[in-house]
């Protein structure tokens, strides 16, 4: 059996469970990568279109916590949690999300960011526990539509701070 034989029954067996969203940034992979890890930065584009994010505490280290409250344009507030699992400066950093730290249903995250010339490829590879939250997370709360325009926000946000220059 080939390698990819071999990877190949993993990677249909959460399949089901994914939502994989990805975007090419039109900023250097150190400075998307920056922008995921420092709180001055999160806070200010986190969450689909119309989201704002009130960060309670923010520790960017393997086993560190995110505990955030975003807020709804239609005045609904969401308390959210994060714990990093692996952080590989400025490849790759995969984390835990879910309302509370002891929610049975959250899920994982994958985020990758990968050279694409000048700019940067960043890929966001979600694992559901099960295929009914997954469907539930796309249906009733558009996480499809909600991860592309997170990232859509991570984009203007940090080509913003490029074309400024050194300011950022």
């Amino acid at each position: 059996m080939t390698a990819t034989g071999r990877d190949a029954p993993a990677q249909s067996a959460t399949a089901d469970r994914e939502i994989v969203i990805s975007r090419v940034i039109s900023a250097p992979r150190e400075l998307v990568f920056e922008a995921f890890t420092e709180v001055r930065h999160v806070s200010r584009w986190w969450g689909p279109e119309g989201f704002t994010t009130t960060t309670r505490a923010f520790e960017f280290r393997v086993g560190g916590e995110w505990d955030f409250v975003m807020h709804g344009p239609d005045g609904t507030d969401y308390q959210e949690w994060i714990s990093w699992t692996e952080i590989a400066p400025p490849e790759r950093i995969a984390l835990l999300h879910g309302e509370s730290r002891d929610d049975p249903n959250a899920f994982e995250s994958f985020l990758t960011f990968a050279p694409d010339g000048a700019a940067t490829r960043i890929e966001m590879r979600t694992v559901f526990p099960t295929r009914e939250l997954r469907d539930e997370a796309v249906e009733k709360y558009h996480a499809v539509e909600g991860g592309q325009q997170t990232l859509s926000n991570l984009a203007v946000y940090v080509t913003e701070i490029v074309r400024k220059g050194a300011e950022g």
